[in-house]
């Protein structure tokens, strides 16, 4: 069975940043700063916690959802977000930090490996179109740098399959999203969560926004993927090659789907 966001109660977390709260404000819209290229000196292993799989709902007033595989109707996608238990806490206290006058725009969290596997082949048709000499290492390459190859093995595990991946972006009260400079999915280099830091008169205000997005996430616990400003990352190998933990927390998943919900879990 799989629990919801809003029957869950969760206990406090210690993070000393997020209870200096009202001294971190100012902070939030400090620069990027060049993140860890995740290349640790011993590959992280990954130990099962089983930490439950949360649907996540609209229970809280300034997280919306925008499923958005399920809008472009690919089959086997997910009709509700699904993230790690221990994501939905870190993006409950990102919430304590973020303004009022900003809120969460969800668009993926767990998404099952037949999703994956149709969205690596998808991209990589597409970037065919747009560099039609490249070579298919060249091609195999530029694909992987947007979408990860759908692999549950420990050693190439694709973050989305682990629940502990979220893509997301900032929105208004209301829910609409903001302007961070490109739209979610897009391949080109503008993408990068740096890239305004490095083009500050292209657009201040996606800039603004990048900085007080990573901000917020990265201090409560997250890891972003630098060449996707709205993907971020906790527990899993992915996260765990970037601040060079030991230990994964998160592995795959595996679902049972019916209609686009998930009917069934298990752990790998």
């Amino acid at each position: 069975m799989i629990e919801r966001y809003d029957t869950i109660h969760f206990k406090k977390l210690n993070y000393p940043i997020i209870q200096r709260r009202c001294s971190s404000i100012v902070n939030l819209f400090q620069p990027i700063g060049t993140a860890s290229n995740g290349n640790s000196p011993e590959s992280p292993s990954v130990r099962e916690s089983q930490e439950p799989l949360i649907q996540i709902t609209a229970a809280h007033k300034r997280i919306f959802i925008e499923p958005i595989y399920y809008q472009q109707k690919i089959p086997n996608s997910l009709r509700a977000i699904y993230v790690r238990a221990g994501v939905v806490e870190r993006l409950q206290h990102a919430l304590t930090l973020l303004p009022k006058e900003y809120s969460l725009l969800l668009y993926d969290g767990y998404r099952p490996f037949q999703v994956q596997q149709y969205l690596f082949n998808y991209f990589s048709q597409q970037l065919a179109h747009i560099m039609p000499q490249a070579t298919e290492q060249e091609l195999l390459q530029a694909t992987k740098k947007y979408v990860a190859m759908p692999s549950a093995d420990a050693a190439h595990l694709a973050p989305h399959l682990t629940g502990g991946a979220i893509d997301l972006t900032l929105a208004d009260r209301q829910g609409k999203a903001l302007d961070l400079g490109t739209a979610f999915d897009e391949m080109n280099e503008k993408s990068a969560t740096r890239y305004f830091e490095h083009n500050l008169n292209e657009n201040p205000e996606a800039c603004q926004h990048r900085r007080l997005l990573y901000n917020c996430m990265t201090q409560v616990g997250l890891s972003n993927y630098g060449e996707e400003w709205w993907h971020y990352d906790f527990h899993n190998m992915a996260w765990a090659r970037r601040v060079q933990a030991k230990t994964a927390c998160y592995g795959a998943i595996q679902v049972t789907i019916h209609d686009h919900e998930i009917k069934e879990i298990r752990y790998q």
